[in-house]
């Protein structure tokens, strides 16, 4: 059933969209049209998520499945007076790893104007530290591609502070099945949960219980889905596997998280993931990620009364210049197809 053409259409599609968190719509947006074409109703909470609701054969049962549609990005904190842009941080980006890439500003007139970040010592014919002078958010600046001298010049362009800054995904596909993007965390996810509802409908596929799936717009700061409907019991967290020191998860398996920087995820349901791992012969990772938050343990820490458990596609190099592995997609979309019918 897995249509991996189809799933990564759809996820270089969705990387391709602005989506800093906080600045989401169209990311939602492009969701809604994608999802209402396939016939889909859709809802948008007070704050942005998407929800899409699916009856089970089981009414009297409502699981919850979240992914979410924001991403790592930069604000303008403050004009410096040569016109080009300090920064702050829109959730948790590896600095280092953006020296050079470019971006597109979003003001808050609707213009946008690209540039480079670039470190404040940005050439080695000039400055002695460019070696080594630390790229961390306060030694970054954004330098526009337009004519600007001073503050007032960017100023006159419409930019000021708390503009929202995108950085480029740089989305490559290879022919071996690598997928190379900035914020996989977690559009990776989220062009799985989309296939997983297409799928429902082109095949006429009706879950075991009622579905609530939840595309949130905060996570990387920390409050996704820290509210849920109340009729959801279990809510499952799609998000990314991380891979490194100490952990199984490999670019080609889905990994389910038994604990994260919150505590561990239940017991029960974590188990019954990884026995239908088992059952479906995928290539799977249980691991324990200490510097990690997800939307389940958001919605636990916000009060709600459910069993949680988190799982994903393994991705390397997380928060930084990210790959996964197509067959990571495909473990991750079986495992998720297993529970939904049981």
């Amino acid at each position: 059933m897995f249509n991996k053409e189809e799933t990564v259409s759809f996820l270089k599609e969705i990387l391709s969209i602005n989506s800093p968190t906080g600045y989401t719509q169209q990311a939602i947006k492009f969701l809604e049209k994608s999802l209402e074409e396939v016939g889909y109703e859709t809802e948008r909470t007070p704050k942005g998520n998407l929800l899409v609701k699916v009856e089970g054969k089981d009414t009297s049962i409502t699981r919850g499945l979240s992914a979410h549609v924001d991403t790592l990005g930069l604000m303008v904190r403050s004009i410096n007076s040569d016109g080009t842009l300090a920064l702050t941080k829109l959730g948790g980006p590896l600095t280092p790893t953006l020296d050079g890439e470019y971006c597109d500003v979003i003001t808050r007139t609707g213009e946008t104007y690209t540039g480079t970040i670039l470190s404040k010592s940005p050439s080695i014919h000039v400055f002695k530290d460019a070696s080594t002078k630390q790229r961390d958010i306060d030694n970054l600046i954004v330098r526009l591609d337009e004519r600007v001298e001073n503050k007032e010049d960017a100023q006159n362009l419409g930019i000021q502070n708390g503009d929202i800054i995108a950085y480029d995904p740089k989305v490559v596909v290879t022919e071996s099945g690598f997928i190379k993007s900035r914020f996989l965390d977690d559009k990776a996810s989220v062009a799985i949960l989309v296939s997983l509802l297409k799928d429902m409908k082109k095949h006429s596929l009706q879950p075991s219980t009622n579905l609530t799936f939840i595309f949130s717009t905060y996570e990387e700061v920390g409050h996704g889905a820290s509210w849920i409907p109340e009729d959801i019991t279990e809510l499952l967290a799609v998000d990314m596997g991380c891979i490194g020191d100490d952990l199984d998860c490999t670019e080609f398996d889905v990994s389910i998280c038994a604990k994260d920087s919150s505590g561990p995820y239940d017991y029960d349901l974590t188990t019954r993931l990884i026995n239908f791992a088992k059952e479906s012969e995928l290539n799977f990772a249980v691991d324990i990620y200490p510097m990690y938050g997800s939307d389940a343990s958001a919605a636990l820490k916000a009060g709600a009364n459910i069993k949680a458990a988190l799982i994903g596609p393994g991705v390397s190099s997380s928060h930084g210049m990210e790959r996964t592995h197509t067959d990571a997609i495909e473990n991750t979309y079986e495992l998720l197809l297993k529970y939904i019918q049981n």
